[in-house]
């Protein structure tokens, strides 16, 4: 798995956003620090859908980044950023699990208007973007 070093803004009072100094125009936000790797982790997925992959430098070289550096200073951080490929395809996949369990993901899924199938893709992309 490629990660690619993302730079992390907030301003007082305001929602987290990141960009990516190696995927230029690519960039995400959101309102709370729980949900920023796996939104990040998302819109670099989207963002490089059927692109070829720019190369990712490592953290030192983008610590060293004049940009980078001056973005530290006002109060930045960095973030690594796992780039998950998608395929853009499906395909079905036989899991066993406790029926009270699935019950469960059943509901909770209902409640959120998603498939079963959709909701546990869902989990398992934020989980392996940590």
């Amino acid at each position: 798995m490629r990660y690619f070093i993302g730079v992390v803004h907030q301003d007082k009072n305001s929602a987290y956003g990141v960009h990516f100094p190696d995927v230029p125009g690519c960039f995400s936000g959101c309102d709370e620090m729980d949900d920023l790797l796996a939104k990040a982790s998302e819109a670099l997925s989207l963002h490089l859908e059927g692109e070829t992959l720019p190369a990712a430098r490592a953290l030192d070289e983008v610590r060293s980044d004049k940009d980078v550096v001056r973005d530290i200073s006002e109060g930045a951080f960095l973030l690594a950023v796992p780039h998950i490929r998608l395929s853009g395809r499906t395909t079905k996949a036989n899991i066993t699990m406790d029926a009270g369990l699935l019950a469960a993901v059943d509901r909770t899924a209902k409640d959120r208007g998603l498939t079963r199938s959709s909701f546990l893709a869902d989990l398992a992309r934020r989980e392996i973007a940590g």
